[in-house]
């Protein structure tokens, strides 16, 4: 076997620092030339608007050859801006494709050439690195076939896997900015409350709601349709019974991750994210966002072998079937235990609800929140643990964001990076004498009550040859906990998003070793623009080489890189590829701290950071038999700006106006203008009071509110809502001022004066948009109707 991947191939510098550009090497032309437009397309049974490739979803595969030059125009004939970035290729930065940061975005009715050496094989893939547009479905395939063809096989076919919403991807996102459970509803992913009782699992859930998370959140979005190559069941019948088909597997999902499963003989495996690795034969793989995966199969002498894809929390699936005849159909995957993993979290009595957003980004905590989150060693009786688990940093004395070790006194890095260019490893076209793996379970994280969580991992990739580094390279330690918060869907690295965050500072003397550690339940995967890295497993030296690397919830992962073939220069991406966590704030810049492009001069690379930190509008209206509401909302990461109005059958109307300030994410301060009518029954005279205090998320959900106003009379107000019911929540919200006189006088023989406002409701979500809603209130009496959301 070959590995066709150059590994430390030097290119020529400008005095500037930058990797001179063109084909100085006379290399053979390949030339592609995309359009992206923006057209009607039906892909979950409703017509909607979105972005195609050449008139296509997924866009056209673009092949080349090892050792090609490819010269790639790109027109934009959209209304809005646009990118596209080459996931997972090794070129010069000014390329790679992310708008603002590195590349000039492409303006509307331009067209923008990008070139460059393909320096590798496999199979990568391109997408839009614009805002959501990805989502919308400007993505496509990329095939490099290797100089020497090295494995066996007749055919090949490439599988885009990807989500389909029918909304506007910025709509997605802001439903999730604004709290709302819909989409955990409509997916029947949701725990309300009579199921976990049901279950005998109160205790668990109260362990959730003190650490103010709702339930073990799996994945965010919506999706009617679930794709392979733009269908939710596609048939191949051109492949012949005994054809060995090499399947070049791509997630091009925009927030899911697949299970993938196959009917028949049992598939090898024999690439990952474009390199060969030892094959091993696998019938149920976990395929992380923007990774890839290649697998040899059979075509069966009798019947069509069903490749299926399950999203990662069971709401949908899609198939592809090679050959003919009856279905050979594909191992089915249950629907991930919610409630239960719940009940196995809080018997391990893990912490969690690090902050996503922190009272001060600028100080380092990322021990302090290692040590206080997530799971507890010392905690952890009676577990047994292995693979990745083994490294833990924790103990090493480090003051910055990084630390210089010592490399002389480590064992096992013995390889000189030097000596892998052009590295072999031959085989014989039957794949004979190869030390194939055959994976009867899964090894690695072996943990007693976290077997929710022991299939994700990557002890089953294996580099065919040694990725270590020179022992005598320093090496550069980093700590980066994943943190997020689901209630404001903010997303970011030691608590600070992208917005707040510095770069992280390389170079290429020293060998840079990344350590996540995921405190979220979510799954984040990692992409390292223009890179390839080690993924520490079990294998040792033997670890595989990947470009994206999936981060299961609360566990830990550890990638190290060593220079970038000849392209250490400029400022890189590097985010989870969830989209909606990176447009979140889940992001970092990776710099060799070299002198900017001048051509990029004109783009300020401040606007790819400002998409993190938006500004996101949306309201509500309660129109009710006994009294109308209305709220409006604006706000970024850390300002909020918030109007209400109250209006009841007694004609008493009171509106409010406020600003917020996030000091981190449970707890604002706020200032405003608060106006209500002085007496009742009447709207001839109102009173305006200045208003200040501090808003608080506590314990166990409760918002509360703490205020003062200019009359200096305090105020406290606290509320709560609990989905006891699919579709069906109950809230409540209890309100308490006192005067005592220090401004206004009081009446005679009383000590103060006191108002108490209540009131208790039920609602039932008929969509994402409306609601039924019946409630009483203390001031209004009771009554019911419709609650609008937008």
């Amino acid at each position: 076997m070959k590995i066709k991947f150059i590994f430390f191939l030097l290119l020529t510098y400008s005095l500037g620092g930058v990797a001179q550009e063109g084909n100085l090497n006379n290399l053979s032309v390949r030339e592609h030339n995309i359009i992206l437009r923006e057209t009607a397309v039906n892909k979950a049974g409703k017509d909607v608007m979105g972005m195609t490739v050449n008139g296509t979803i997924p866009g056209p595969t673009l092949e080349f050859t090892e050792g090609d030059y490819a010269v790639i125009y790109v027109k934009n004939e959209m209304s809005v801006e646009t990118s596209v970035h080459w996931h997972g290729l090794l070129l010069p930065n000014f390329y790679d494709g992310v708008p603002y940061l590195n590349t000039p975005p492409i303006e509307p009715g331009h067209t923008q050439k990008y070139e460059f050496p393909i320096k590798q094989s496999g199979t990568y893939w391109y997408h839009s690195h614009t805002m959501l547009q990805e989502q919308s479905g400007v993505f496509g395939s990329i095939v490099i076939q290797p100089k020497e063809k090295v494995l066996d096989y007749d055919k090949e076919l490439v599988l885009m896997l990807s989500d389909w919403t029918n909304e506007k991807p910025m709509n997605v996102l802001r439903n999730l900015k604004r709290g709302n459970e819909w989409y955990g509803i409509k997916k029947g992913t949701a725990t309300p409350l009579n199921q976990v009782i049901a279950r005998g699992v109160f205790g668990a859930q109260l362990n959730f709601w003190r650490q103010r998370m709702t339930g073990a959140d799996i994945a965010d979005v919506y999706y009617p349709a679930f794709l392979i190559n733009g269908e939710e069941s596609i048939e191949y019948p051109e492949f012949k019974p005994g054809e060995k088909i090499r399947l070049r597997m791509i997630n091009g999902g925009a927030s899911t991750s697949f299970w993938m499963t196959f009917g028949g003989e049992i598939p090898v495996l024999v690439s990952s994210d474009g390199l060969d690795v030892v094959p091993v034969e696998r019938n149920k793989t976990f395929i992380g966002v923007a990774e890839t995966y290649d697998f040899i199969v059979t075509v069966p002498q009798e019947g069509k072998m069903e490749f299926r894809i399950t999203a990662q929390d069971g709401s949908g699936t899609a198939s592809a079937f090679i050959g003919n005849g009856a279905i050979l159909p594909a191992m089915d995957i249950d629907r991930p235990d919610k409630i239960a993993m719940m009940q196995k979290m809080a018997k391990m009595d893990m912490k969690m609800g690090a902050h996503a957003l922190k009272f001060q980004p600028g100080k380092d905590e990322r021990f302090e929140m290692k040590e206080d989150y997530g799971m507890q060693m010392g905690k952890m009786k009676g577990m047994k643990m292995d693979g990745e688990m083994k490294m833990d940093h924790s103990k090493m004395e480090m003051f910055k964001d990084s630390m210089q070790m010592d490399h002389s006194k480590m064992n096992g890095m013995k390889m000189d990076h030097s000596n892998m260019v052009g590295m072999d490893m031959k085989k014989d076209k039957t794949m004979s004498g190869i030390n194939m793996k055959k994976e009867d379970s899964m090894s690695g994280m072996k943990m007693e009550g976290m077997d929710m969580f022991s299939e994700y991992n990557y002890n089953y990739l294996k580099s065919p040859n040694k990725t270590t580094y020179d022992k005598d390279v320093p090496v550069k330690e980093i700590l980066l906990n994943l943190t997020g918060n689901m209630n404001r869907y903010i997303w970011s690295m030691n608590g600070v998003p992208l917005s707040e965050a510095d770069n992280i500072k390389i170079n290429n003397k020293e060998v840079t070793r990344i350590t996540f550690n995921n405190l979220t339940m979510m799954h984040h995967p990692m992409h390292l623009h223009g890179h390839f890295f080690r993924v520490l497993n079990e294998n040792g030296e033997y670890s595989p080489l990947k470009h994206t690397v999936n981060v299961p919830p609360m566990q830990k992962m550890t990638i190290e890189f060593y220079g970038n073939n000849g392209d250490e220069a400029g400022d890189w991406f590097f985010h989870c590829h969830i989209l909606y966590h990176m447009m979140g704030g889940m992001a970092r810049v990776v710099s060799y701290d070299t002198p900017r492009d001048p051509r990029m001069d004109e783009f300020p690379s401040s606007k790819i950071i400002e998409e993190t930190d938006k500004w996101y509008s949306w309201g509500l209206v309660d129109a009710a038999s006994h009294t109308t509401g209305f709220n409006l909302m604006t706000s970024n990461i850390r300002n909020q700006f918030n109007a209400s109005f109250e209006y009841g059958w007694n004609e008493n109307l009171e509106g409010e106006f406020t600003y917020e300030r996030y000091l981190h994410d449970y707890l604002r301060v706020f200032g405003g203008v608060n106006i209500e009518n002085s007496t009742r029954d009447s709207l001839n005279e109102f009173s305006t009071t200045a208003v200040v205090g501090v808003r608080y998320l506590t314990p166990y959900l409760f918002n509360l509110d703490v205020r003062v106003d200019n009359k200096l009379k305090p105020r406290i107000g606290l509320g709560r809502s609990i989905m006891i019911f699919p579709k069906l929540s109950v809230f409540g919200y209890y309100e308490y001022q006192i005067d005592l006189g220090f401004v206004d006088d009081l009446p005679m023989n009383q000590d103060y004066l006191s108002e108490t406002v209540w009131r208790a409701g039920a609602e039932y979500m008929l969509s994402r948009n409306f609601s039924l809603m019946a409630s009483y209130d203390n001031r209004f009496g009771t009554g019911g109707g419709l609650s609008v959301r937008f």
